[in-house]
């Protein structure tokens, strides 16, 4: 397995974009099956360069999210990474995952703040633990030789009340701590990533990777919960295209494969080293994006 940074390392210098997907523990053993012995095997026929899952609200997947991790390694022999969040857990316990994580073999890590359980209300630091993410990078470095992931967020981060130039300055001390590359929260208008990226790399001088994340719409519904949850904008165009194909899932799906498509030409363009899809745990609809985009 390889290390993240040398992968965007080596696609960088082939003129390459680095092509991701995100998943997320599943609730129930259906839901395991389902991703394990479905959406990741047909995932794999993509190629993609590595994988991520994540780490449930307030720390509650930790076993699972490194079985996943393990898993997609192990069987499909897939560079994979593990979340890994402040919530609810000491320096002391935080440095256990890590000597388990590499301990499975896993080389990277995403170090995050994280959301509280439940993913609602206020985050609040655990009494042996850490506050900020940029703590826990620093954490992570010290621990081991780790590829370390970092979020940004083209909007400015829903928690940041001092807005998203102070947000995106936190993003530049979460590199500093050594951060190798940046995957950013989903977004719906490219002209908010286009801000962010001019300003992350020409303002502050960041010069790590910085991926956009893209999710392609499955359900009107959905997505409005989810842009709830993590403060991402929905525009008044697409927001209107939604309201117009209601409930019919079918539409919206096919609908949110063309939206990502375009989104996905558009930041490719402008040269962006890779592309982090937000899976959903489903294949279809990032199947579909990567066969339109020609990467299959």
């Amino acid at each position: 397995m390889q290390f993240i940074r040398d992968i965007y390392a080596e696609k960088g210098r082939s003129g390459q974009p680095v092509i991701s997907f995100e998943f997320f523990p599943p609730k129930t053993p259906e839901g395991d099956r389902a991703l394990l012995e479905k959406t990741i095997p047909a995932l794999k026929e993509l190629r993609p360069d590595f994988c991520s899952v994540t780490y449930g609200a307030g720390g509650s997947t930790r076993d699972k999210t490194l079985m996943i991790v393990d898993r997609i390694q192990r069987e499909h022999r897939i560079t994979a990474m593990a979340h890994l969040t402040c919530v609810n857990s000491t320096k002391e316990q935080l440095g256990e995952v890590l000597v388990e994580a590499k301990g499975l073999g896993i080389k990277n890590i995403v170090a995050l703040r994280g959301d509280p359980p439940g993913g609602n209300g206020e985050f609040k630091k655990t009494e042996g633990g850490f506050e900020f993410s940029h703590e826990l990078v620093t954490f992570v470095r010290q621990t081991g030789d780790f590829s370390i992931g970092t979020a940004g967020f083209p909007e400015g981060h829903i928690a940041c009340t001092d807005g998203k130039y102070v947000d995106w300055q936190r993003l530049k001390a979460k590199v500093d701590a050594g951060a190798d590359f940046i995957l950013t929260q989903l977004f719906f208008d490219n002209a908010d990533f286009f801000e962010f990226w001019e300003h992350v790399r020409n303002k502050l001088g960041v010069t790590v990777p910085i991926t956009p994340g893209v999710i392609p719409i499955l359900s009107a519904a959905q997505i409005q919960r989810f842009t709830a949850m993590c403060g991402a904008r929905i525009p008044a165009p697409l927001r209107q295209r939604l309201e117009e194909l209601g409930g019919n899932d079918e539409a919206v799906a096919e609908f949110g494969i063309e939206y990502a498509t375009k989104q996905c030409e558009d930041l490719l363009k402008a040269g962006v080293p890779g592309l982090h899809f937000y899976t959903l745990n489903k294949a279809r609809s990032t199947t579909q994006v990567i066969k339109n985009l020609g990467f299959a």
